[in-house]
């Protein structure tokens, strides 16, 4: 039995509102130098620029891919534009042998750790080339090499998961950890709480990472909950916690390499939360401008991630406008490249539908699977692409 806390009152007194708040770390300003008496992050140079990569990477990706989407060439996507700095910042504070599981908006994380353009095209035009063989929509990405796990679209099923596979790294007594990458919406599902209280009652070596943008797809947050955001909630849990401003890039890379290594040491979970902003809608199917101003977007872009950190970058003589010129144009000529191959690589074949999932192919999934030939068979016109390979 749990005793009695020692501190008591004498009167009954509720408590209400705002009863704690946290503050924002912050170390870049919106010109690219430091707040007065800001702590730099770890970090030198080759670091820096690898940072910097990414991020121009994953605005050219999102640029081309959605402009994909509407031509009819992929189905679906969804942008990082707004949010490098909390994606890009929290996946440079990790080792490379740390899990990263991700919501759908982190592929500049995946683009850090090492996926390539080509594999980047593979999964959204789901081609036979495609690690998860074209069974996940787009940007649902997975790397088994880069300790990325598979993404899932219901919401915030990464959470409990990611405590779980953290104690799993504990009782292996592996030195590294789980992030857990998810948005302020899915901080309203089930799923966050029990996995915050999972990961806290057994001192699981977890990073929650909550970026929060403002909106759950089309609903603010003052209309999702009415507490100081999401990082109170960590400390009601009993868990270490820290709140940083999601649109600068060194202090996020400062707030997780602080929490990896808390974790690390001392064998426990953290919650970071970044207060971010995405630039774009929530994914290509949606239209923002339903649920929020123009004015508003225009103040944001004003905090925009990669611009400020840009700045920084060019203070310290390490970059410059023409190195940028350049790798822009060939990050834009490798993406468009990369598309021109991917959408003419072969569909995976139907055999595939339940491989890997079970050590032997169960009756009932062969059975299901003769049914998709057969409809396949019947109506091989509709279905052009798949006919030809029906058999294999």
């Amino acid at each position: 039995m749990t005793d009695i806390p020692a501190e008591m009152a004498t009167k009954a007194q509720l408590v209400s509102g705002h009863a704690l708040t946290l503050p924002t770390l912050r170390v870049l300003q919106a010109d690219g130098s430091l707040y007065p008496e800001a702590e730099l992050p770890q970090i030198d140079k080759a670091l820096a620029l690898k940072i910097y990569r990414s991020c121009a990477f994953t605005r050219v990706l999102d640029e081309r891919m959605l402009a994909a989407q509407r031509q009819g060439r992929i189905s679906f996507y969804m942008t990082c534009t707004g949010e490098e700095a909390a994606v890009i910042g929290a996946a440079a504070a990790l080792a490379q042998e740390d899990m990263i599981m991700a919501q759908y908006r982190e592929q500049a994380a995946l683009h850090f750790r090492g996926f390539t353009t080509t594999q980047f095209m593979n999964q959204m035009f789901s081609n036979e080339l495609d690690l998860g063989k074209g069974r996940q929509m787009p940007v649902h990405y997975g790397s088994r090499a880069l300790n990325y796990m598979t993404i899932s679209s219901p919401l915030g099923t990464q959470i409990p998961q990611a405590a779980g596979y953290a104690y799993g790294q504990k009782l292996q007594g592996k030195d590294n950890l789980t992030l857990c990458f998810f948005g302020e919406g899915a901080a309203s599902e089930g799923d966050f709480h029990a996995g915050l209280n999972l990961a806290a009652v057994h001192q699981c070596p977890t990073i929650f990472f909550c970026r929060n943008n403002g909106y759950a797809i089309s609903t603010p947050a003052n209309e999702q909950f009415a507490g100081d955001g999401i990082a109170p909630r960590g400390v009601g849990y009993g868990i270490q916690t820290i709140r940083v401003d999601g649109n600068d890039m060194l202090a996020v890379l400062a707030a997780t390499q602080l929490a990896r290594q808390v974790a690390l040491e001392q064998q426990c979970p953290v919650l970071i939360e970044a207060m971010s902003y995405r630039l774009g809608a929530h994914s290509s199917s949606d239209d923002p401008t339903g649920y929020r101003s123009k004015e508003e977007e225009v103040k944001w872009r004003q905090h925009d991630p990669v611009a400020r950190y840009k700045l920084w970058l060019q203070a310290q003589g390490w970059w410059s406008d023409e190195e940028d010129q350049q790798l822009i144009a060939q990050y834009k000529e490798e993406v468009l490249a990369a598309v021109k191959v991917a959408e003419k690589v072969a569909m995976p074949p139907l055999s595939s539908l339940v491989t890997d999932v079970y050590d032997e192919v169960p009756k009932h999934l062969a059975e299901q699977l003769e049914q998709v030939k057969s409809q396949v068979r019947q109506y091989p016109d509709y279905y052009k692409a798949t006919a030809g390979k029906e058999q294999q």
